[in-house]
């Protein structure tokens, strides 16, 4: 057993420190300033307020070369957003001097670039009544309401978009055999119906034409001539119908190229020549199925809107997700279902009118 030593402890005498307020050691920092002469550190001095070409940085950027010389004139000091609380919305004459306008983009001009004014084929109705198809002279039914909602949809984009990119539409597919090509004839009847507007169907299905036949026309050079003809207009090479607004492009010879035609810059320019100036021009196209063929893919960069058909009880929820990123270069892609035969609010168009089908 071990016994601890006593150990006297004297108590402070009066006047003296405790040894808690002595002064305390100085940190290696300190006592290396004090041994050497260093200066204490201290933190950089920063400004209360910076510039505001500064508020980003603390310091401006080093410059290599020589700072230019000061303008002889001052320019006139920038004014913030919140200068203009509680002023007018319109500003003085000497603020707006001082402000620069923005580029204004370039407008269309006024007139269309091309004018169609062709011969004028005859489109027989019963030809069109045996498809299936809407015929332009048997009044109100059930397949012409379907198409009205669709094309109201389609020139409402147009017109909030309000540029002739958004005048462009491309009418696809999955896979063969979902309605593009119905859909795409029914959209352009449908849109020729409006008051003072032309539209114009492409057949750019090159594979597989089908919409000079559709419409008891003689398929002749069209949309892939002009593309790989350079000295071609493309105004030359279209069909007009005796169906008030509607003129067709026949899809041309096929020449086993034809998605580098369309990705080349000629496409742009016979596009755009289609639809410059003309606000009351739509273009539709029927294109390839998109997981059969590149085209369309290729086309989907030079429309504004698309009609991704899809086929009740047949089209897959991942081939339209596929068709979908395969077409995502176009800006507005909306899903139109085919062939469906029940309809969950009980809707019925075309009765009303007394001309049900």
């Amino acid at each position: 057993m071990s016994v601890n030593k006593p150990t006297n402890i004297e108590p402070p005498k009066d006047g003296a420190k405790d040894e808690s307020a002595k002064p305390k050691r100085g940190s290696l920092l300190e006592r290396a300033s004090g041994t050497f002469g260093f200066d204490k550190l201290a933190p950089a001095a920063v400004p209360d307020k910076l510039d505001s070409d500064k508020a980003k940085k603390f310091a401006p950027k080093r410059r290599t070369e020589a700072p230019a010389p000061a303008p002889t004139s001052a320019e006139p000091p920038r004014r913030r957003a919140s200068d203009w609380i509680g002023e007018s919305a319109t500003p003085n004459a000497a603020s707006s001097a001082a402000a620069p306008a923005a580029p204004a983009a370039p407008a269309e001009p006024e007139g269309p670039a091309v004018s169609f004014t062709g011969a004028k084929r005859e489109i027989v109705r019963s030809l069109l009544r045996e498809q299936g198809l809407i015929d332009p002279d048997g009044g109100a039914s059930m397949l012409l309401e379907e198409f009205r909602i669709v094309k109201r949809q389609v020139l409402a984009s147009a017109k909030a978009a309000g540029s002739q990119h958004a005048r462009r539409v491309l009418v696809c597919s999955p896979h063969p055999n979902e309605g593009k090509t119905f859909c795409a004839l029914n959209l352009a009847i449908a849109l020729a119906g409006e008051r003072d507007m032309e539209v114009l169907l492409i057949d750019a299905d090159f594979g597989k034409p089908s919409i000079m036949g559709k419409l008891g026309l003689d398929a002749g050079k069209g949309f892939m001539d002009v593309l790989a003809d350079p000295s071609a207009h493309v105004e030359d090479y279209v069909v007009g119908t005796d169906i008030p607004g509607l003129f067709v492009l026949p899809a041309g010879q096929r020449t086993g190229r034809d998605s580098e035609y369309l990705a080349s810059e000629r496409t742009w320019s016979v596009l755009n020549r289609l639809t410059r100036g003309a606000p009351n021009r739509m273009v539709v196209f029927d294109s390839p199925p998109a997981l059969a063929a590149t085209p369309a893919a290729e086309l989907a960069k030079h429309v504004g809107q698309a009609l991704l058909v899809a086929r009740a009880d047949m089209t897959g929820r991942a081939a339209l997700e596929d068709a979908i990123d395969l077409l995502s270069a176009c800006p507005d892609i909306k899903l139109l279902l085919n062939d469906a035969t029940f309809s969950p609010s009980g809707r019925k168009f075309g009765t009303y009118y007394g001309y049900g089908e």
